[in-house]
């Protein structure tokens, strides 16, 4: 077989049509087991170097028909109702659909005429995304790939927006509970981790409002200037949300760039429960809400959206004559000079399709069903005494332990960490563990909508009897 001919077979339309067809009824078989409790296992668990052995083992001497059989069983399978670790979505059947598309368009989205339908589509959905938060019609907002390189955009517009060109003595006003991503945005900016000012939490990991002047003035003795502070919504280990209206009166007295990471819990926005929990993201200058986490979409999509919309467009001004013409005019539609990447996927039509096929009423349907779950979770919880919560749950992101009053903070950590290792190993369960006041807890987010009571309970009676054999 020559070159060419290889390729048209590999490119073959008929071929595609035919094994697109079994795969689509293989997931859809995943997703039918899933949904009906027949796939029992959550976590398919193997050592790392047996897996790689396998993997390695399948290139050299299997068949290529199998790929996908064997792919979707050694998968964490997300859409099982015993999945509750970490915040990611089980997508919608609709997003295998949309990535189809995506994946064979591939339109690259960094100058308008090499994706005008993506394009379109995204200023659709970030315009609608804005007016949800309350932003005015002087606002706009862009999708880029996930809540990293959105955090770090939004801080770089909050910089360049300060107009100090000092860069040792930046920095930036964070809750204690604050994502990981915000210190890597510092680094990468240039700027020191010592000039991220750590604002110590209440007991429910909110942001003490009354700590921000103290804080503020001792960075300010210590020669550093704010330009910006972050509120969370909420924060990712607890789920607790900020006070994100005394933040946004404080920003404003000093004059500083005030960025809201909604992340995770942003998406309340679209729930008619839970929305009071982000009172006051509308004074935001920035904020930023992942499809991929609380609205079905898959990984990795997110929405960074500005009160102002010149500063969308002042954050970056490279200069690319092969790419980009310079113009006096902002071009929402030649999103590359905006945002970091220049190839950028076809994410918007993600946002859209749902949009478009189930109103943005499906939103709602599934942060307040989830958030719902939190608090059923937590009240089962809170009536065992073998259990301790670590906090009263503001969203679906539930930290309890397994407790036993004989037992000190460390043998109790043990236990804790033990469980979790067993429930690992055993895959019916998918849970995380993390620290809090240097104890361990075990911490679960509820990510399906098909996740009930009874889960709940038979993963608390599999915890405590687990917990009672060590």
């Amino acid at each position: 077989m020559t070159k060419l001919e290889r390729l048209q077979n590999a490119y073959n339309p008929e071929s595609f049509r035919k094994d697109g067809h079994l795969l689509i009824d293989k997931l859809a078989n995943h997703l039918n087991d899933s949904f009906n409790n027949t796939n029992k296992k959550t976590l398919f668990w193997a050592p790392p170097e047996d897996e790689l052995t396998y993997w390695k083992d399948y290139l050299e001497n299997e068949t290529s028909e199998s790929f996908f059989d064997n792919l979707i069983q050694h998968s964490i399978n997300l859409h099982n109702p015993k999945y509750i670790g970490h915040q990611i979505s089980p997508t919608l059947p609709l997003m295998g659909l949309t990535g189809l598309a995506m994946s064979i368009l591939n339109n690259g989205m960094g100058i308008y005429e090499m994706g005008v339908a993506g394009t379109a589509i995204e200023r659709v959905v970030t315009d609608l995304l804005c007016k949800h938060i309350g932003y005015s019609n002087e606002s706009t907002g862009f999708l880029t790939a996930g809540g990293t390189l959105a955090n770090l955009t939004a801080l770089l517009s909050a910089k360049k927006a300060f107009g100090n060109e000092n860069h040792s003595n930046l920095g930036v006003m964070v809750s204690d509970q604050s994502h990981y991503s915000i210190d890597r945005a510092i680094t990468i900016m240039g700027l020191s981790t010592a000039n991220v000012i750590k604002i110590p939490t209440n007991k429910n990991f909110s942001v003490n409002v009354s700590a921000l002047e103290t804080s503020y003035a001792e960075a300010k003795s210590k020669g550093i200037d704010i330009f910006a502070l972050i509120g969370n919504a909420p924060s990712t280990a607890t789920g607790a949300y900020d006070d994100l209206e005394a933040l946004a009166s404080f920003a404003k007295e000093k004059q500083i760039w005030y960025h809201v990471d909604g992340a995770h819990g942003g998406s309340a926005i679209f729930s008619s429960t839970y929305k009071p929990l982000l009172k006051g993201i509308e004074h935001a200058d920035s904020v930023i809400i992942d499809g991929h986490k609380m609205l079905m979409m898959p990984a990795l999509t997110t929405a960074l959206l500005f009160k102002n919309e010149n500063h969308s467009y002042n954050t970056f001004s490279e200069k690319a004559d092969y790419l980009l013409e310079l113009s006096e005019h902002k071009e929402w539609y030649n999103l590359a000079k905006r945002t970091f990447e220049c190839t950028k996927h076809m994410m918007s039509i993600h946002w859209y399709a749902i949009i478009k096929h189930y109103g943005v009423s499906i939103f709602d349907d599934f942060v307040t069903t989830l958030y719902d779950s939190g608090k059923t979770f937590a009240k089962l919880i809170g009536a065992n005494p073998k259990f301790e919560l670590a906090v009263k749950p503001m969203s679906n992101i539930v930290c309890f332990r397994y407790f036993d009053s004989d037992l000190n903070d460390i043998s109790l950590n043990t236990v804790n960490e033990t469980v979790r290792q067993h429930l690992i190993k055993e895959g019916d369960y998918y849970i995380l563990q993390t620290k809090i006041k240097n104890n361990t807890y075990l911490r679960c987010t509820i990510m399906n909508p098909f996740t009930k009571e009874i889960h709940f309970k038979t993963l608390l009676n599999k915890i405590e009897t687990i917990a009672k054999t060590y």
